[in-house]
């Protein structure tokens, strides 16, 4: 979903060459494949969308989630450091605990409580330890096109049920795939730019003005606002006009493999990337997938 997103946009433009790897083409957790790949195409900034995000399968498949979301990220961090590339990792809301109220901040204190979280530090813990020129992107509850997601999923089932039970006491902010790739370009990959003639800007004219070359380090980034499973159910329902009942339920009630973490906001303290609120955000993807 996130790596096809990049793709998309990155794919064509002239200011660009693109390399994209599927989990078929590449074994990231191979460094010596990822060295030699890297090595051929000598890249400047990578962006690792690769993810084993199944949570609840996470808890069984734990060295397949181990060798994806944090082992890999050993052979990424030190085949980018051989090269000199800038890196972009995604990580996750579910390396914090979820038991403070108020949210998480860039330097919150980590503490999963689901193997999938453990595994997801673990690539961050990697990448800290094996480069510097990185960034990593802590985001959650993502939605958009080209994978499996909770606005998809509770549409299907809407259209099959007259109705659901949601969880309501779980709090975080959905996030378009397409609002976090726009900010991640605009953000972190345009100042990089900088060194180029101005007529090869073409894209991040606008944003290569205005937006200086970032620190490195880890940054929280999702769409504003916050809500609960069962509210973002609801709000999708009437967004697309489905009629079916939704029932408040408890992550008590409602048992999964995995524990969840009861709050998922992550506090955005070091950049005011300024998304807009995720109300907006779904209707845009609604309009885009289902009402086009």
């Amino acid at each position: 979903m996130l790596g096809s997103c990049f793709l998309k946009r990155l794919s064509g433009d002239k200011d660009f060459e693109t390399f994209a790897f599927d989990k078929s083409d590449l074994d990231i957790s191979d460094f010596n494949k990822v060295l030699d790949v890297f090595k051929r195409i000598s890249p400047d900034f990578v962006i690792n969308c690769a993810a084993y995000t199944a949570v609840d399968d996470c808890e069984t498949n734990r060295e397949e989630a181990l060798k994806v979301n944090g082992d890999a990220l050993e052979a990424i961090a030190r085949a980018c450091k051989s090269e000199n590339a800038a890196l972009v990792h995604f990580s996750t809301d579910y390396v914090f605990n979820g038991l403070i109220e108020g949210g998480y901040t860039e330097s919150a204190q980590t503490d999963p409580i689901n193997f999938y979280g453990q595994s997801k530090l673990r690539g961050e813990e990697n990448i800290e330890k094996f480069m510097n020129d990185y960034y990593i992107i802590r985001t959650s509850w993502l939605f958009g096109e080209g994978g499996k997601n909770f606005v998809d999923t509770m549409i299907s089932l809407g259209s099959d049920r007259d109705e659901l039970s949601v969880v309501c006491d779980q709090v975080g902010s959905p996030t378009y795939v397409n609002d976090l790739c726009e900010a991640v370009l605009k953000y972190f990959l345009s100042p990089f730019l900088e060194e180029l003639d101005k007529q090869h800007r073409r894209q991040f004219e606008d944003s290569v003005v205005e937006h200086k070359k970032v620190p490195f380090g880890i940054y929280h980034l999702s769409n504003s606002d916050t809500t609960c499973w069962y509210d973002f159910a609801v709000e999708i329902f009437k967004e697309a006009k489905v009629d079916v009942i939704v029932n408040k339920v408890t992550s008590a009630e409602f048992k999964t493999p995995a524990k969840r973490p009861k709050v998922s906001i992550l506090k955005n303290t070091k950049l005011d990337f300024n998304l807009r609120p995720w109300t907006e955000a779904l209707r845009s993807y609604l309009d885009l997938t289902y009402f086009r």
